[in-house]
C-alpha cells in the first residue's frame, strides 16, 4: 500500500521522485534491469514510478513480458495486460515494441499509471471494508428473520449488489482484472494476484458467511494478522471424517439428553438447551484444543439454560445423580437447605478422550442472579494458577457462558473484562461463550440494549468476537477451536457469539407466543440441527444412517439405565455436587476433623522481629517519603514499648500466618497504602518510578507469600473474583477491603447470594474476610456505616433459644453459623479474630467492622501481653474496673459495640460513675455469644440492662442484640435502648447535628434516673 501512496506523488509531482524509487529495492541505485522475473533485485514489488522516469526501462520489461508473461513481476503483468485490452481491435496483431510504446503506451503511461494505482488501492480500500463490517451481513441467524446486528441497514463499501463497485470507482467490466492483493489479507493463499471477482467471492465467504468476525478494532498488529490467516486462508475450515464423526456423537449426545427429560419430566422446568444443543460440542471442542496445548483444568461458570446437559456431557456428571434430582420424594439431607438442580455445580476429574491427558473441570455453582458468577470463576481460576506456580496460564483456564440480555444489561460484565489485564487479577485469557437466544424472556433485543451486538462490551479490553451461526455445527467447532488457539497464543480474552434460539419459552411451562408470536411460528417450523447435520454426513458417506441410528440407540439406552438407577436414591446427598473440594482439610466424611478451639496467641520473639520489619525498610538505597518515615519511627517507639496499635495489630496477625506457611491475600480499593493512610505496606522509592518494597515478604527466609493489591474502583466484581480466590484452598487468609463500609452495597448480591447462604445451598465453606470501615464520626451518610443490621438480619442464630452445647460452645456454635461478624475494639483482639479464622477446623465468611478513628486514638491500643501465648480473641470484653469489684452495687449495665466504647468510658470518667456503671464490649456479635452475655447479666443482677450504640435505633444492632439480651435474661428484665433516634439516612452530613446527637445520647447513658417510670 505504502508503494502505491508513493507512486500517486510521484505521478503527481512528475519525474523528480522517480530516481528515489529507482534506489528502493536495496538503498544504492538500481540497475536498469537485474531480472526480468522479478524486475528487483531485493525481491520487492518493481516500482511502476520508472513509467515516468525511464521508457528504456520499460521497454525492457515490455520485452519480457512479450515473450512470458511470468518473466515480469505481477504488477507489471497487470500493467501490460491492462494496456493491451484498452487497444482498438485493428492493433491486436501488433508486436512492434518501439511503435507500441512510443504510440500508445508512453502518451497513456501517466493516465495508465494512476488508474492501476487508484483501482489497487480501491481494491486494497473493499478488502478492508469487508474485514471491519462484512459481520454486519454475516447469515448469523438460523431463523432467518433477525439481523444480528439489530439492523437492516447494509455497509455501502461491501459489495452486495454490483452497482456497489461504483463506491471504489470500478465496474462491472473490473471483475476479471487482477489485483496486487496486501500484505493484510490471506485470501489468496500462495497467489499474490486474484481477479477482483474472485476477491469479492473470497471475502464473502471468509467475513459474510455463518461466521462473522470482528477484530479490526484490535490495536495489534499481529494479532489481527493471526486472526486474517485463521479465516481468510483457503480451504482452511475443513474437517475430517472423523473429526465430522466426533462432532455428530457430541452433538446426539447434547440433543438426546433433552429429549429424554422432556420425555420423562414434562411438566418439570428444567431450563433446556433446545435450539442451541450444539453448545455441548462447542465446550468439548475448546476443552480439547485447550488440552492439547497444555491446559489440564478448567473453571467454568453459567446460567441455568443448559447446565443439566453441561453436567451430564461436559463435565460428565453421573445421569442417574441428575435424574434422581426430579424426584419430588426424594429427601433432602441434613447437610443444608440445598438449591434447586439447574444451579448446582460439579467438580469431576477424568481423561480427555480426544488428547489422553488428565483434566480437571469444575462448574460453578450460581443463582439465578445471572453474570454474578463470572468475577467468581475468574478468582477461582486466579487462585489456582497462584498456588500451582502457573504464571503465564497455560495449565489452568476459565470458560465463561453467557446469556445474550445478560451479557449486555449486567454490569458486572464490564466489572470482570476491566479485571483481566491487571496483574494481580489476570488469568492471561478466558474464553467466553454468549448463548445468543436472541430473546431475554420476553424482551425483544431491541429493547433491550443500544449497541448492536450483545456482545460489544468486550470491545474495551480489545478482545476478538467471533459471532457463528448455531445451526451451521462445522462452523462452531472451528470458531471454538480457533478460541482456545487464541486464549493459548495471546493469553487473552475471546467471546463467541452463539446466535441459536430458544425453542421453548423462558423455561418449559412459559408460553413465548404470547410476546413473540412471528418467531415462535418459525421456531415451530425449524429443523432441528441434529436432523440437519446427520443428513448431511449421511449424505456425504462420513455416517450410514445405520451407523447414526445405532449411535442415538446407544445413548437412549445409557439414559434409561441411569434413569432406572436413580429410583434407588432415597437421599440427596448435596456433597455429591460440590464444586471446589477440599480432600485435605477435612475428613473422608466431609467433617471438621477436630471441634476444639486453639490458642492464638504469640511468642514474644515473633512479636519482636514482626514489629521491626514492620517500623523499617528492608532493601538498602530505598528513600522512602519523609511522611512514611515519620510513621516508621512511630511503630518503632511502639514496639520498644511492647505495644501495637492497629496497622502493627494486623500486621501481627498476618506476618504470623505467612509464618506459618499460610498464604495472605488483601485486595480493595487502596489497600496497599489504607483508605485512611494507616497501613504502608507497599513502600514506593521516591527516587526510582515503580521500584516498590513490601516488607511483609521480608519476614522470613521460607515463609509464603503476601499479596495485596490495589484493586479497580470496583465492589461487585473485585469481592466476587476474592471469594472465588478463596474457595481454592482453606490455607489462605483472604481479605477484601471496602474504601468505605457502605460501599458494599455495591457488592450486595455477592454478599446475599453467595457469601451468606454459600454454605447452606451448595455445602461450601469459604473463609473470606470483608474489612468494612465502621463508625459515626460526622463524615455524612455515605462514609458512616458499614450497615451492620443487614448482615446481622441475615445470621442465622436463633434469638429465642439459647443454644446449648456438650462440648467446646464457641467453636460449636461457630460451627452451626452461616457467618461470623465481629467488631472489634482493640488491635489485639483484631489480630487474634484474624488468627482465629485459619486456625479453626472450619472455614466461615468474617464481617469486620473496622475502625477509621480508632487507626489513631490513643486509647486503642494493645500490650504485646494481649497477644502473649495461650491468649485467644475474646468474644465479649468486661468491665475490669470499680465496678467488677463490687458487682452488687452496680445499677446500670450498658452493652456496647466497637467505637462507642471509648465514648462511653471517657464520659463515665468524667461524671465518675465508674462504681455505678459498668461498660461491657460485644466484640462477637454474631453468633451472640449467649454464655459469656449470661454470665455478665448474672453477676450484676440488680442493675437495669441497656444496649448502647452510635447508629440510629432502626440501624446498627440494637434489633440484633435487644431479643438475644432478653433470652438470655429469660425475658425477665427488661433491655433499655440508649442511642440515636431513628433515621431513613445513616448520618447527618451536618457537624453540629452530630455532636449534638451525641452529646443527647450520652447524657442518657449516664442518667441513671432516665427510664424510671417508662414503660418499654
Amino acid at each position: 500500500m505504502s508503494q502505491f501512496r508513493a507512486l500517486v506523488g510521484v505521478l503527481r509531482g512528475g519525474r523528480a521522485g522517480g530516481s528515489q524509487w529507482l534506489r528502493a529495492c536495496g538503498g544504492a541505485p538500481a540497475r536498469r534491469w537485474v531480472d526480468p522475473r522479478r524486475g528487483c533485485s531485493s525481491g520487492a514489488a518493481p516500482v511502476l514510478s520508472t513509467v515516468a522516469g525511464s521508457s528504456s526501462y520499460m521497454e525492457e520489461m515490455y520485452i519480457a513480458w512479450l515473450e512470458d508473461h511470468k518473466n515480469v513481476h505481477e504488477s507489471w503483468d497487470a500493467f501490460f495486460s491492462n494496456i493491451h485490452a484498452s487497444r482498438p481491435p485493428g492493433e491486436a496483431g501488433e508486436r512492434r515494441p518501439s511503435a507500441l510504446l512510443e504510440g500508445r503506451v508512453l502518451s497513456h503511461s501517466a493516465n495508465m499509471a494512476q488508474k492501476v494505482v487508484e483501482d489497487h488501492l480501491a481494491v486494497h480500500t473493499l478488502i478492508r471494508a469487508y474485514q471491519i463490517r462484512g459481520h454486519h451481513v454475516a447469515q448469523l441467524d438460523p431463523l432467518g428473520i433477525l439481523d444480528a446486528d439489530l439492523d437492516h441497514f447494509v455497509p455501502s463499501d461491501l459489495i452486495t449488489t454490483i452497482d456497489k463497485l461504483g463506491f471504489y470507482g470500478l465496474d462491472e467490466s473490473d471483475l476479471d482484472r487482477s489485483f496486487q492483493l496486501p500484505s493484510t489479507t490471506f485470501i489468496g493463499g500462495e497467489d499474490t494476484t486474484l481477479p477482483l471477482r474472485e476477491i469479492i467471492r473470497r471475502l464473502e465467504a471468509s467475513y459474510c458467511g455463518h461466521i462473522g468476525i470482528e477484530f479490526m478494532f484490535i490495536n495489534n498488529v499481529d494479532q489481527c494478522q493471526w486472526i486474517r490467516q485463521k479465516f481468510e486462508t483457503p480451504g482452511i475450515l475443513q474437517f475430517t471424517k472423523l473429526e465430522k464423526r466426533t462432532l455428530l456423537a457430541r452433538l446426539i449426545r447434547s440433543t438426546r439428553f433433552e429429549d429424554f427429560l422432556a420425555r420423562k419430566w414434562s411438566s418439570e422446568k428444567r431450563f433446556g438447551l433446545e435450539g442451541c444443543e450444539v453448545l455441548i460440542p462447542a465446550l468439548k471442542s475448546m476443552i480439547d484444543t485447550s488440552s492439547s496445548a497444555g491446559i489440564d483444568s478448567v473453571i467454568m461458570g453459567m446460567p441455568h439454560r443448559g447446565r443439566l446437559n453441561v453436567l451430564a456431557n461436559v463435565i460428565r456428571k453421573e445421569l442417574d445423580q441428575i435424574f434422581c434430582q426430579f424426584d419430588p420424594k426424594l429427601e433432602a439431607s441434613d447437610e443444608g437447605s440445598g438449591d434447586v438442580k439447574y444451579h448446582l455445580g460439579m467438580y469431576h476429574e477424568r481423561i480427555n478422550r480426544e488428547t489422553d491427558k488428565n483434566i480437571a473441570l469444575s462448574l460453578m455453582a450460581n443463582p439465578s442472579h445471572l453474570e454474578a458468577v463470572d468475577p467468581v470463576v475468574q478468582g477461582k481460576a486466579k487462585a489456582e494458577q497462584f498456588y500451582r506456580g502457573d504464571t503465564q496460564g497455560k495449565k489452568v483456564m476459565s470458560i465463561l457462558i453467557h446469556g445474550d440480555a445478560a451479557f449486555a444489561g449486567q454490569g458486572v460484565v464490564y466489572e470482570t473484562f476491566h479485571l483481566s489485564e491487571l496483574p494481580s487479577y489476570t488469568t492471561h485469557g478466558t474464553i467466553h461463550v454468549v448463548v445468543n437466544n436472541q430473546i431475554g424472556f420476553t424482551t425483544d433485543p431491541r429493547m433491550a440494549r443500544s449497541s448492536p451486538y450483545p456482545t460489544d462490551v468486550a470491545r474495551v479490553v480489545n478482545a476478538p468476537i467471533f459471532h457463528v451461526n448455531a445451526d451451521d455445527p462445522e462452523a462452531v467447532m472451528y470458531v471454538c477451536r480457533v478460541a482456545a488457539e487464541w486464549r493459548a497464543t495471546f493469553n487473552k480474552d475471546v467471546v463467541i457469539d452463539l446466535v441459536c434460539y430458544r425453542r421453548f419459552g423462558h423455561n418449559e411451562m412459559d408460553e413465548p407466543m404470547f410476546t413473540q408470536p412471528l418467531m415462535y411460528k418459525q421456531i415451530r417450523r425449524q429443523e432441528h440441527v441434529l436432523k440437519k447435520y446427520s443428513d448431511r454426513l449421511i449424505a456425504e458417506g462420513v455416517v450410514t444412517l445405520q451407523e447414526y441410528e445405532e449411535e442415538v440407540a446407544k445413548y437412549d439406552k445409557i439414559c434409561e439405565e441411569a434413569y432406572a438407577s436413580s429410583k434407588d436414591e432415597k437421599i440427596l446427598q448435596i456433597r455429591h455436587w460440590l464444586d471446589s473440594p477440599w480432600p485435605d482439610f477435612f475428613t473422608a466424611e466431609g467433617e471438621p476433623k477436630s471441634m476444639s478451639s486453639v490458642p492464638t496467641g504469640l511468642k514474644e520473639e515473633v512479636l519482636q522481629h514482626i514489629g521491626q520489619t514492620a517500623s523499617s525498610v528492608p532493601l538498602d538505597d530505598f528513600k522512602i517519603h519523609p511522611g512514611v518515615s515519620r510513621i516508621l519511627r512511630s511503630r518503632a517507639d511502639l514496639v520498644k514499648n511492647r505495644q501495637m496499635d492497629w496497622a502493627l495489630g494486623e500486621y501481627m496477625a498476618f506476618g504470623s500466618l505467612l509464618k506459618d506457611g499460610i498464604h495472605v491475600r488483601l485486595s480493595g480499593q487502596d489497600v496497599e497504602r489504607g483508605t485512611f493512610s494507616h497501613r504502608h505496606h507497599v513502600l514506593h522509592d521516591q527516587e526510582v518510578d515503580k521500584r516498590i518494597c513490601v516488607p511483609m515478604n521480608h519476614l522470613w527466609a521460607d515463609q509464603a507469600p503476601y499479596t495485596v493489591c490495589n484493586s479497580s474502583l470496583s465492589e461487585y466484581g473485585v469481592l466476587g473474583f476474592e471469594l472465588g480466590f478463596a474457595m481454592a484452598s482453606p490455607n489462605a487468609l483472604i481479605l477484601w477491603e471496602a474504601q468505605f463500609g457502605d460501599f458494599n452495597n455495591t457488592a450486595q448480591c455477592i454478599i446475599d447470594q453467595f457469601i451468606s447462604p454459600g454454605q447452606a445451598k451448595w455445602v461450601r465453606n469459604n473463609g473470606i474476610v470483608l474489612l468494612l470501615p465502621h463508625g459515626m464520626e460526622g463524615m455524612g451518610p455515605e462514609h458512616s456505616s458499614a450497615r451492620p443490621e443487614r448482615f446481622l438480619q441475615m445470621s442465622n442464630d436463633d434469638p429465642d433459644h439459647f443454644p446449648e452445647f456438650s462440648g467446646d460452645f464457641e467453636v460449636q456454635q461457630l460451627y452451626d453459623c452461616n457467618w461470623i461478624v465481629v467488631n472489634c475494639s482493640t488491635p489485639a483482639n483484631y489480630c487474634h479474630v484474624l488468627r482465629r479464622q485459619i486456625l479453626l477446623p472450619f472455614r466461615k465468611p468474617l464481617i469486620i467492622f473496622s475502625p477509621k478513628s480508632l487507626l489513631r486514638h490513643p486509647d486503642a491500643r494493645s500490650s504485646f501481653e494481649d497477644l502473649a501465648e495461650g491468649t485467644k480473641f475474646k468474644r465479649l470484653i468486661p468491665d475490669v474496673g470499680p465496678a467488677s469489684q463490687n458487682p452488687s452495687q452496680v445499677k446500670r449495665v450498658i452493652f456496647c459495640a466497637g467505637k462507642v466504647y471509648y465514648e462511653l468510658a471517657r464520659e463515665r470518667k468524667q461524671q465518675k460513675l465508674e462504681k455505678e456503671i459498668a461498660i461491657i464490649r460485644l466484640e462477637q456479635i454474631s453468633p451472640f455469644p449467649f454464655d459469656l452475655v449470661r454470665t455478665e447479666a448474672e453477676k450484676y443482677r440488680n442493675a437495669e440492662l441497656v444496649w448502647c450504640q452510635e447508629e440510629h435505633k432502626n440501624m446498627g444492632y440494637y434489633d440484633y442484640a435487644r431479643p438475644r439480651l432478653l433470652t438470655v435474661t429469660a425475658n425477665r428484665r427488661p433491655v433499655w435502648y440508649v442511642g440515636r433516634d431513628p433515621a431513613a439516612a445513616p448520618a447527618t452530613g451536618n457537624k453540629f447535628t452530630h455532636f449534638n446527637e451525641l452529646k443527647r445520647f450520652m447524657d442518657t447513658a449516664f442518667n441513671l434516673n432516665a427510664f424510671t417510670g417508662k414503660d418499654l
